[in-house]
C-alpha cells in the first residue's frame, strides 16, 4: 500500500510541473491569451491540474484511513466532479472552434472573440456544475441533518450509497458522454465534407482540423473512461479485496492521473507557435525540424544549439 502511495505522489509531482510548464508557456505570449483556442487549452490545464491536486489529496486520506469532517468532504466532491466535466466539455468546445475556423472562415472573428471565448468558459462551467448540484440534490434530500457533523473517510461512493441514486448518477455521465460525443462526430464529419471539396492550400488546413477533431476526441474518451472504473471496482470488491485495492490504483493512474497530463502535453507540442514558445521554457530545449511529409513535425530533445 505504502510503495503504491509513493509511486503516484512521484506521478503527480511530474504531471503537475508538466502542466504547470505548459501554463507558464501560455502566459509568455499576447497570441496565447487573446486567441480562443488557446484559452481553452489553458482552461483544461488548470482544470486537469486542480484535478490531479485534489485527487491525490483524497487518495492519500483515503489511503491511511485519515477522516474529516462531513461538510468539508461535499466541497472536495464538489470540485473534483466539476474537474471531471470541465476538462471534456472544454475539449467539446474546442472541437466545436475547430468547425468554425474551417466551415465558417467569414464568421470566426466574430464567434471566437476573446468577449465570446468568456462567455463560452461560464457556459463550460455552468454545464460542468449541473451533476454535482443534481447529485447533492438527490443526496441531502435523503440524508438526516446528524450526517453533516460526523467525520468520515471522504469518498466519492458515499453520495450514491443508495441504488437509485447510482442510477441518477449513471444517467447523467452516460447522457454526458453522449451529448459530447455526437458533438465532435458531427464536427468530424461537417470538417470531413469540406475537407472533399477544399484544394490546395485549404485542403492541408482542413487535413490538419480533422485530426484535431480526432485528437480531441480521443481527449475526450480518456477522460470520460474513468466514469466507468467505479463498475469494474466495485464487483471486484466482492471477489477480492487485495485484487479491489491493486486495481483501483492502476484505475487511478491510467485513467485519471496519465491523461489529465499526457493528452494536454501531446496537444501543445502538435501546435507550432505552442512548440516555438515552449522550447524557450524547458532547460534542455527542442529541435524542431520540419518534415516535408505528412509526418508534420519531429522534436527531437538536446541541447539549446539550433539546427542549421
Amino acid at each position: 500500500m505504502n510503495d503504491l502511495v509513493i509511486i503516484v505522489q512521484i506521478l503527480v509531482v511530474i504531471f503537475l510541473c508538466v502542466n504547470m510548464l505548459l501554463i507558464v508557456t501560455f502566459f509568455s505570449k499576447e497570441v496565447f491569451y487573446t486567441t480562443m483556442r488557446y484559452i481553452l487549452f489553458a482552461v483544461t490545464l488548470l482544470s486537469d491540474s486542480l484535478m490531479l491536486f485534489v485527487s491525490d489529496i483524497l487518495l492519500i486520506l483515503s489511503s491511511y484511513r485519515v477522516t474529516m469532517q462531513f461538510g468539508l468532504c461535499i466541497i472536495f466532491y464538489i470540485l473534483s466532479v466539476i474537474c471531471i466535466f470541465v476538462t471534456p466539455v472544454t475539449l467539446t468546445a474546442m472541437a466545436l472552434e475547430r468547425y468554425v475556423v474551417i466551415c465558417m472562415p467569414l464568421r470566426h472573428a466574430q464567434l471566437c472573440s476573446t468577449r465570446s471565448t468568456m462567455h463560452c468558459i461560464l457556459i463550460i462551467h455552468s454545464l460542468s456544475s449541473v451533476p454535482y448540484i443534481v447529485i447533492l440534490s438527490v443526496f441531502c434530500a435523503s440524508a438526516s441533518k446528524s450526517l453533516y457533523t460526523q467525520y468520515k473517510i471522504c469518498s466519492m461512493e458515499i453520495f450514491v450509497s443508495l441504488r437509485w441514486q447510482n442510477n441518477i448518477k449513471t444517467a447523467i455521465y452516460q447522457l454526458y458522454f453522449l451529448i459530447m460525443s455526437i458533438t465532435i462526430i458531427l464536427s468530424y464529419v461537417k470538417i470531413m465534407k469540406v475537407a472533399k471539396a477544399a484544394s490546395g492550400e485549404n485542403k492541408k488546413s482542413t487535413r490538419k482540423g480533422l485530426r484535431t477533431v480526432i485528437l480531441h476526441g480521443f481527449q475526450v474518451f480518456l477522460c470520460l473512461v474513468q466514469l466507468w472504473c467505479p463498475f469494474i471496482e466495485v464487483a471486484l470488491f466482492q471477489i477480492d479485496l487485495m485484487l479491489y485495492v491493486n486495481v483501483r490504483y492502476f484505475n487511478y493512474i491510467t485513467f485519471i492521473l496519465a491523461p489529465r497530463c499526457l493528452s494536454p502535453l501531446i496537444y501543445g507540442l502538435r501546435d507550432e507557435k505552442f512548440l516555438l514558445a515552449l522550447k524557450h521554457k524547458v532547460p534542455f530545449g527542442f529541435h524542431c525540424v520540419k518534415i516535408k511529409a505528412r509526418t508534420g513535425f519531429v522534436c527531437q530533445v538536446g541541447c539549446r544549439d539550433r539546427l542549421p
